[in-house]
């Protein structure tokens, strides 16, 4: 699937919105740039790369030969790149950050809010757009995994530095020390996202089905002499 590319999942949602109240939106944007802690919700959740939204007015979109298109909405779009599965991360958007993602989709058609769950899921699902195409320059490194090995550059130099100064018995104790304060990043990152517990039962659900439509699939393919 292009929206996958080793850890990270992309994620492009586009949802249309009644052009009478957008600048509801714009305003709100523009508190959170000017007042950063109002998205400390969002910026706690470390399993994100990258979050934005974007209003686009009727005369923005591009004309790639199409013809002039008349429309009626405003559209907003939600670009996201993050670790972890689908399902991980809408769980953890809806349980961290509920009311932010309420102010966000204010004005959105048919929006059904962040809780419960289950119907925010549907709305996006029946939203999203796939992903064409996804470059990742570090496919088996998640956030955490680039930060702590930046923290293991930083030892290292710090050591390297340390070792030309201190003598053994010092090295030691300092070594020991950095050891110590880097050793949740020495471990092996691993490659694939782990998938979700939602998504582990779909696909316990859905086992017996997929053998089925095989075997007659199969069957119509090399029907019995």
């Amino acid at each position: 699937m292009s929206n996958v590319a080793g850890k990270a999942y992309a994620m492009n949602v586009l949802t249309p919105s009644n052009p009478k109240f957008t600048w509801i939106n714009r305003l709100l944007f523009m508190a959170a740039r000017g007042l950063p802690s109002t998205l400390m919700g969002l910026l706690g959740l470390s399993l994100i790369h990258f979050a934005r939204w974007v209003i686009i007015k009727p005369g923005d979109w591009p004309d790639l030969g199409q013809g002039k298109q008349n429309l009626d909405n405003d559209y907003m779009l939600f670009l996201s790149n993050f670790n972890g599965t689908w399902d991980q991360y809408i769980d953890a958007f809806s349980d961290g950050i509920p009311n932010g993602l309420n102010l966000f989709w204010y004005t959105a058609t048919k929006y059904p809010e962040s809780i419960p769950v289950t119907p925010f899921k549907d709305y996006i699902t029946y939203n999203q757009l796939g992903t064409d195409y996804y470059y990742n320059a570090t496919p088996g490194s998640a956030q955490r995994d680039i930060k702590t090995s930046l923290q293991i550059y930083d030892a290292l130099a710090a050591l390297a530095a340390a070792h030309g100064s201190q003598s053994p018995e010092e090295f030691q104790k300092t070594y020991r020390a950095m050891l110590l304060k880097v050793q949740g990043g020495l471990g092996d990152p691993g490659f694939g996202p782990v998938a979700s517990p939602d998504t582990e039962r779909a696909d316990v659900n859905r086992e017996a089905y997929v053998k089925k439509a095989q075997m007659n699939f199969d069957a119509k393919r090399n029907p019995a002499p």
